[in-house]
């Protein structure tokens, strides 16, 4: 039986290839052919191909990860320095070939280049060749880490992309009352830091008002490193009265962004876009996450 290239690749891609010219194929693979192929592997993720070249892809941003990790130990690096130097090369070659192939096939490939995604899939590749100048920049490599968010596109998580970017809106309508808060919760800090620098002076620690400050701070947000602790009967019924206060604190700030987020989640809108028929976008998206074409709202 003879080899079909075409027998693996999608049907939406099979039909773009043969209504173009189906004899041409048969006898060469032109670059606009290649082209649709390689755009198919790397953003296709309903194909079989785009979704083994995805986990390929994941797969290698964690080894890279954990390469870097090891080097940093000193005396792994000591006694396997050179594997993971060139370990970390062929991770960088390839995701530097991923890079250039992801511009090339990509219509606007500028939109691509300063996307969220691009800029990231850029800088995780600059600190390798900018080690080659200075020294422990390679270290940097673990923005890397921040590629897995491609985990979402591969798994179909896109819906809690739309999520957390409603998370994200309902943090900035609240940053003016939350600003308000935190001053205030300062200010807070810094009268009782004073009081309690009054109270119990430096033979207890609170030996100045910065430091009688960071305990109040500490004390507000209940962490509580016990570091420092009052002494006197007055400092420690004003340092109960702080902790109590604290746990209410907490609660102010988490009401506030639950009332955006409510609000936000009435005034979300679903963007289509024309091209593929793909709905799964974030609220605030220009250009579609699947195919690159310009997105309009549905409301």
């Amino acid at each position: 039986m003879a080899f079909n290239p075409l027998k693996k690749l999608s049907h939406k891609l099979i039909q773009r290839i043969l209504s173009d010219d189906p004899e041409a194929f048969r006898h060469r693979l032109s670059l606009k052919h290649l082209k649709l192929i390689v755009e198919e592997i790397i953003f296709g993720v309903e194909t079989r191909w785009g979704k083994g070249f995805d986990v390929v892809l994941l797969w290698a941003i964690v080894a890279s990860l954990v390469a870097i990790m090891l080097e940093s130990i000193p005396d792994f690096r000591e006694q396997h320095g050179d594997i993971l130097y060139i370990v970390e090369w062929c991770f960088t070659i390839f995701f530097t070939l991923e890079y250039i192939l992801r511009l090339w096939v990509t219509e606007k490939s500028k939109d691509y280049a300063f996307s969220f995604l691009g800029v990231i899939d850029l800088l995780a590749i600059i600190p390798t060749y900018l080690s080659l100048f200075v020294v422990g920049t390679h270290f940097l490599l673990v923005i890397r880490a921040i590629r897995l968010l491609r985990v979402f596109r591969v798994l179909k998580l896109v819906r809690y992309l739309t999520g957390a970017q409603m998370l994200v809106t309902a943090i900035k309508a609240s940053k003016e009352k939350v600003f308000v808060f935190l001053t205030a919760v300062v200010t807070m800090a810094v009268i009782l830091g004073t009081l309690m620098y009054m109270v119990e002076g430096g033979d207890n620690g609170f030996d100045s008002i910065p430091r009688s400050i960071y305990w109040a701070i500490v004390t507000l947000t209940t962490v509580g490193y016990g570091d420092i602790a009052p002494g006197t009967v007055i400092g420690q019924f004003l340092a109960a009265l702080i902790m109590i206060l604290g746990y209410s604190i907490i609660a102010v700030p988490t009401g506030i962004v639950s009332v955006e987020v409510a609000k936000a989640s009435r005034e979300e809108s679903t963007t289509t876009c024309a091209r593929c028929g793909e709905t799964e976008h974030l609220s605030e998206s220009r250009f579609c996450h699947k195919c690159g074409e310009r997105i309009v709202s549905d409301s």
